[in-house]
């Protein structure tokens, strides 16, 4: 089986217990501006274009034995001429011209996470599937994750919580931790900021504390200026897991980390403020 890897990632500390290798699959239906990672949210390769790199005005012309552009752009390659991403890579010297995404089978992204099975030995490190949503590629992760277990390899998945619910039921099953996001409680601003509504995404959550209770829950509230930084969306999200069982919960700060991938992919950064004001923060953590 294959499907579309953005990146691997060894050595990661956040997102899961001990130390991780983070499987990045493409795809995501959500559409937050925030995102620090643009290139996961469409499901195939896409071509970056960073023109610091570029050297065509200096009569670099390798790109044009593939055909006559005077004015590259990303968004063009990735529409006009998006069958030919992968000749753009391959052709372009200075690296200006790269794609985020490649197809991979199950077996060769495990042999690349097996890898790392060294670290995992301390700490109950292991592997963490993420995105984009990595449930939107839900056949490949179930298989990655049924790999990971054969292999006994301790297994994480982080989820936006916006899948269809039988894949999550089925990689629940395989899982021994999972981080799932809640951004706001109120579903038209939930819409407003992300492009779709949270009732799925609430419901997958319930899901989840009904049926699996031995399964970690590590809950996280990213908190965005000008869309959840303030106390009553952070209360309305404590209250609404109160009460319940075997999970953690985590306030995320703002950060803009990503925004150079969206010059590079040219789309627009969302308008939020530069910086989240740090004692706001630690009184929304105190909540």
């Amino acid at each position: 089986m294959r499907g579309i890897v953005f990146n691997i990632q060894p050595y990661s500390l956040h997102d899961g217990p001990g130390i991780r290798t983070i499987v990045f699959l493409k795809g995501c239906p959500l559409a937050c501006g925030w995102c620090s990672n643009p290139e996961s949210q469409k499901p195939y390769p896409e071509v970056y274009y960073d023109r610091e790199k570029c050297i065509y005005d200096k009569k670099c012309e390798f790109c044009k034995k593939l055909c006559d552009i005077n004015d590259f752009s990303a968004k063009r390659i990735n529409g006009d001429l998006k069958g030919r991403c992968e000749a753009f890579r391959d052709i372009c010297p200075t690296g200006a011209l790269d794609i985020y995404g490649k197809e991979m089978t199950v077996g060769e992204v495990m042999d690349r996470v097996e890898n790392d099975s060294a670290f995992y030995s301390h700490g109950g490190g292991g592997l963490t599937l993420s995105g984009g949503e990595p449930f939107m590629q839900g056949e490949f992760a179930i298989e990655i994750l049924r790999e990971a277990k054969k292999r006994r390899i301790n297994t994480a998945a982080e989820t936006c919580g916006f899948c269809d619910r039988e894949i999550l039921r089925q990689g629940a099953k395989l899982l021994d931790y999972i981080l799932f996001d809640i951004k706001l409680m109120d579903a038209e601003r939930h819409i407003l900021h992300t492009g779709m509504s949270n009732k799925l995404i609430l419901e997958n959550l319930e899901m989840l504390f009904d049926e699996f209770p031995r399964l970690h829950k590590h809950i996280r509230t990213p908190v965005i200026p000008s869309v959840n930084d303030n106390e009553e969306d952070i209360s309305r999200i404590k209250k609404y897991l109160e009460g319940r069982n075997n999970y953690s919960y985590e306030l995320l700060p703002y950060h803009r980390f990503g925004e150079r991938k969206y010059e590079l992919l040219e789309r627009q950064y969302g308008d939020y403020e530069k910086k989240l004001d740090d004692s706001l923060f630690e009184r929304l953590k105190s909540l």
